[in-house]
């Protein structure tokens, strides 16, 4: 029951952030907005979200997981409750940042809870298959959902909706999951990390929200980078003389963490983008209905979930390095096969090979990289680590959608028909190209902790290269299928231990234990 609750979080996440696209056309005819300004009932959303990522994570682990559960989905009922009543389109844009906060302090409390209350291996493994799962399909439900409500309620009812499912979460949370007991009096919270930190990451996920349209030599633009990187400089120098740190270093010695962060990126500004440009070629290039669009992302829905079941299985099997490579090389090549059923003629039955090789490769990389994020890393830590990832998630996208519209608009001009289906599709093949590099580099990666262990391997003793899991998923090992901590799934010789020989692997007695 405690994981259908930490699911159903995760999809309210993602329906809150998904939702409200095929309402757009009705929320600007209702409230007045410019074409210009109703872009922000989305930025504002993703602007909060990823900007308080950080601060969010540290809270859970200081504050209580089960407290910051409990209070996101409270300011998600309210807030949702004070959208579907907006008049104006201020409150409706304050309303999405609101709500923006909201996803900053659940997601990581969801992310931290699943990490702590599931062993390390198989069973967290299974969990964040689930957790996955659901964030996955209400990605693409969302669409579904919104056409429906939208044509029969109106726009109103994309927020009414959360209210009682917001509420359930709240209710749920506080009776389900164990008390978060007194607060450790003995750790302080770095407020001034919290401050730096968050005025950066928000002033640069604004800046990739709005320099896109504005220009990036605009004075707001540079501006903007120029504040950004300021503050982000003032938080890595704070985080150094802080004795309690938001972000503390130790988290960054785990390569396996930088990895997933790199991964997580990459995954959003890839995967994450395409449903916007499926959505302008549904909607734009053909003239579907926002329920024929809901119904067209349906199949990607059910793929990508398949995906993240398959990506469970797998990690166990093969490691996670293995799932992360395939499940990005299975992506890539859907991806490419998309673009080429992208024409004019507007079949959808040409785009269903693509879409279920990116699908599935979306769901299995999706599993994969929640779980090499989360392997090795102390309870303490779990907010802040499952904040560092998501962060990258949020920025990643920010960064990737960007850089993707403006391939399109150098391609189409912005323009209706063949134009704009030409942009496209060379946004979905860039796309492809990107996901195939960052399986490449994964690969690489590997190849080249392996030869750093080759190289120092001389007279029959290893000196440590690298110690814990981050070790595993840079050799290709499966950090969650075994109980040695930072030991290997196929190594019996346990984890490394700092400057002291490890003698080389005797031969085995027996057959090796093919579980994971």
């Amino acid at each position: 029951m405690s994981l259908f609750v930490l699911a159903l979080g995760q999809l309210v996440i993602s329906l809150d952030y998904n939702i409200v696209y095929v309402a757009l056309p009705d929320i600007g005819a209702g409230l007045g907005f410019s074409d210009h300004d109703l872009q922000w009932v989305v930025s504002a959303y993703v602007v909060a979200t990823g900007g308080l990522l950080l601060l969010g994570g540290r809270a859970a682990d200081l504050l209580g997981r089960r407290r910051m559960f409990v209070l996101a989905a409270l300011l998600y009922a309210g807030s949702s409750l004070v959208g579907g009543l907006s008049e104006t389109a201020g409150v409706l844009v304050a309303v999405r940042a609101v709500q923006g906060i909201g996803g900053s302090l659940l997601f990581p409390a969801t992310l931290s809870l699943i990490n702590t209350l599931y062993a390390e291996g198989p069973e967290r493994n299974r969990a964040l298959a689930v957790w996955g799962a659901a964030g996955a399909g209400g990605l693409c439900f969302g669409s579904l959902l919104g056409g429906v409500l939208v044509e029969a309620f109106g726009w109103p009812s994309v927020f009414f909706v959360n209210v009682p499912v917001a509420a359930a979460l709240a209710v749920a949370g506080r009776l389900l999951f164990p008390p978060d007991g007194p607060r450790d009096r003995t750790r302080r919270f770095d407020v001034a990390g919290a401050l730096t930190a968050t005025g950066g990451v928000t002033l640069l996920v604004f800046l990739l929200v709005r320099a896109p349209a504005q220009g990036w030599d605009s004075p707001a633009a540079l501006t903007g980078a120029a504040l950004s990187a300021g503050l982000l400089t003032l938080f890595a120098v704070v985080e150094r003389r802080s004795r309690e740190p938001l972000v503390p270093a130790r988290l960054f010695a785990r390569r396996g963490l930088a990895v997933a962060m790199g991964v997580t990126a990459l995954f959003s500004a890839t995967f994450s983008s395409v449903p916007y440009f499926l959505t302008l070629y549904f909607q734009t290039v053909h003239g579907y209905s926002a329920v024929a669009t809901g119904l067209a992302f349906l199949v990607p829905a059910l793929v990508i979930a398949a995906g993240t079941q398959a990506g469970e299985r797998a990690v166990t099997a093969f490691g996670v390095h293995r799932v992360l490579v395939g499940g990005l090389a299975l992506g890539a090549v859907g991806a490419a096969a998309l673009g080429l059923g992208l024409t004019s003629d507007g079949s959808y039955p040409r785009l269903l090979p693509g879409i279920v090789l990116l699908g599935l490769g979306q769901g299995v990389a999706w599993t994969a990289m929640w779980i090499a994020a989360s392997t090795g890393v102390a309870a303490d830590d779990q907010g802040v680590a499952s904040g560092l990832a998501s962060t990258s998630l949020q920025v990643g996208g920010a960064v990737g959608l960007a850089v993707l519209v403006a391939i399109a608009g150098g391609v189409g001009r912005n323009a209706p028909g063949p134009g704009l289906l030409d942009g496209i599709r060379t946004a979905v093949f860039a796309t492809a190209g990107a996901i195939a590099l960052g399986a490449l580099a994964l690969l690489a990666l590997r190849r080249s902790t392996v030869g750093a262990v080759n190289a120092v391997t001389e007279g029959g003793a290893v000196t440590e290269v690298s110690a814990g899991p981050a070790a595993v998923l840079a050799e290709g090992g499966d950090p969650g299928g075994t109980d040695r901590p930072g030991g290997n799934a196929d190594d019996p010789r346990g984890a490394p231990v700092p400057g002291r020989p490890i003698p080389p692997p005797a031969p085995p007695a027996s057959p090796p234990d093919p579980r994971p």
